[in-house]
């Protein structure tokens, strides 16, 4: 009991404990939840029309949606799910239960091969708040390289992709698909790729919403001034024409008690034609006077991404009926501070940009290579890993005790060895990290160096079998011994995962960021909570 109180008092155990607790929190686990999780709606379906909205792309796996009930049938897994709706008939009207609310799905179509046309895209609901990577979620990968024109220089082409990730990601977005993710990568050639990974998607599906341009339009009322691409000559993004704010000169305003704003403005440029329309359509408006300037439009120039409004921007009353190619598009940031709302004034000002030009992609996109991935392979490794894991686990705990031969020993090992699973799984949870087969394998060699580690603490606090030769023995010393060891090898596994964070276009990121987050625990929190237990635990007084 004495020596019970004296591992949880000890500072690093308590720091060890408190940082485990946290590590469950945020994975949340619930193994108990039955339905099935939305992870996308398909615009203009029946399930979208109903109201339902689907998760943002930022949503965590247990804040999804989760369907319980279709027409008073209980819904518990994907198979319960399938089952309901193999009952619905073509035009039916039917009733769906979430946690969230009940919708109403109305003329329900079946198509000519007999899949029901919900709009819906489901999985099992999530049991925790770690997200799964494509490998064992399923989904599709597609490795994307952008080709640079023989005229663009590096920081050009640089931002240039920069513009094809956000049009990308809008595109994907607009159509309903929340489970994606876009990022750029580069090989150890120093080429640059795009990677897109989409959950739950098939690869025709992802080579579709790809390939095709997307249609970026501007309207004022129901009339079309401009279409992204053709119409849109050129935006600006340089300084001599390009203005965010710069909250140290004046450029932002209080607008109430906690809030501040500021305007950004750029310039684009249309063609001959769509300056004529726009001439057309804003001579017969009338003009909102505002104390303090010269007034604007009594309509918006609304911008429409497939169809789907992303912006609406105030007309400047100087502009009515006038025929001019550049046009002055102006915007508002807000924040809780002047430097918060001018950041929020330069995010709005590079998304709304991104928008004006992806009509016409800056760079053509090569498909290097595309992967399906079956969520039934990703399901049955698992299971296999969580099988293997205990065998492991098991088979590492009787070494350990046939090697020392005392009981002592057993407790940290143990709880040292589940706690750093549990702890890089928090981190992950928490950050949001994909755990894909990359991922795990990091984990399983952080966990590896981890027992590496207890082994050698564990040697030199029992004098490594060497004989003592005095009755008193310097623990301080023999920890001291043990982690310079402990830290040598942390450094060494650290400078070699570096490379592969650039490595195999960045499909190795995840392996080499989930080792370091491994090792990185271990070294700062349960390696030393490890040797103060068993430091306590060998103590003969």
């Amino acid at each position: 009991m004495n020596k019970a109180y004296k591992i949880i008092t000890n500072p690093k155990v308590l720091i060890f404990l408190i940082v485990l607790l946290f590590a469950i929190v945020a994975i949340n686990p619930n193994p108990f939840i039955e339905g099935v999780a939305i992870r996308s709606i398909t615009k203009d379906s029946p399930a979208y029309l109903s109201g339902m909205k689907g998760p943002q792309p930022t949503t965590p796996p247990r804040a999804r949606e989760i369907i319980t009930e279709i027409d008073s049938i209980k819904i518990t897994n994907m198979d319960s799910y399938f089952k309901a709706i193999s009952q619905i008939d073509n035009n039916d009207t039917i009733l769906v239960r979430t946690n969230k609310g009940t919708y109403t799905l109305e003329e329900i179509e079946i198509s000519s091969d007999g899949i029901v046309k919900t709009g819906l895209s489901v999985y099992d609901a999530p049991k925790s708040n770690l997200r799964l990577g494509l490998d064992l979620e399923g989904g599709t990968r597609a490795i994307l390289k952008p080709q640079a024109q023989d005229n663009t220089n590096e920081s050009q082409f640089s931002a240039d992709v920069d513009i094809v990730i956000e049009s990308l990601k809008q595109r994907l977005n607009v159509y309903g698909l929340s489970d994606i993710s876009v990022r750029s990568a580069k090989d150890l050639d120093g080429s640059t790729f795009i990677t897109v990974e989409i959950a739950g998607a098939n690869e025709e599906e992802v080579r579709t919403l790809i390939a095709q341009q997307g249609k970026f339009e501007g309207k004022i009322g129901n009339k079309t001034v401009f279409i992204g691409g053709g119409d849109i000559v050129s935006v600006c993004r340089t300084s001599d024409c390009s203005f965010a704010v710069d909250p140290n000169s004046g450029g932002c305003t209080r607008v109430g008690a906690d809030e501040y704003a500021c305007t950004f403005s750029f310039r684009i440029s249309l063609s001959q034609d769509a300056a004529q329309r726009m001439a057309e359509i804003t001579r017969g408006l009338s003009v909102i006077s505002t104390p303090g300037s010269r007034g604007y439009l009594n309509e918006t120039l609304d911008l429409y991404l497939d169809d789907e409004l992303v912006d609406q921007l105030r007309i400047a009353a100087e502009l009515k009926g006038a025929v001019s190619t550049d046009i002055s598009i102006s915007g508002p940031g807000v924040g809780r501070s002047a430097q918060e709302a001018a950041q929020d004034s330069a995010k709005n000002m590079k998304n709304l940009q991104t928008v004006l030009i992806t009509g016409s992609l800056p760079v053509k996109l090569e498909i290097v290579k595309m992967d399906s991935l079956s969520p039934l392979l990703g399901r049955e490794f698992i299971s296999s890993s969580l099988r293997t894991a205990l065998v492991a686990a098991f088979i590492v705990v009787l070494m350990i005790f046939l090697r020392y031969r005392r009981f002592e020993t057993i407790f940290p090992v143990t709880l040292i060895l589940l706690s750093e699973i549990v702890i890089t799984l928090g981190f992950a949870a928490l950050v949001g990290w994909n755990l894909d087969l990359s991922a795990i394998a990091g984990i399983i060699i952080a966990i590896g160096s981890g027992v590496d580690d207890q082994i050698v603490i564990t040697d030199e606090l029992m004098g490594g079998g060497r004989k003592q030769t005095s009755g008193y023995i310097n623990w301080k010393l023999r920890i001291k011994n043990a982690f310079f060891i402990v830290f040598a090898a942390f450094a060494t596994t650290l400078v070699s995962m570096i490379p592969l964070f650039t490595a195999g276009v960045g499909l190795l990121k995840g392996f080499a960021f989930t080792t370091i987050v491994g090792i990185s625990i271990g070294v700062i929190i349960t390696r030393p909570a490890f040797a103060h237990m068993l430091e306590i635990l060998l103590r003969k007084d």
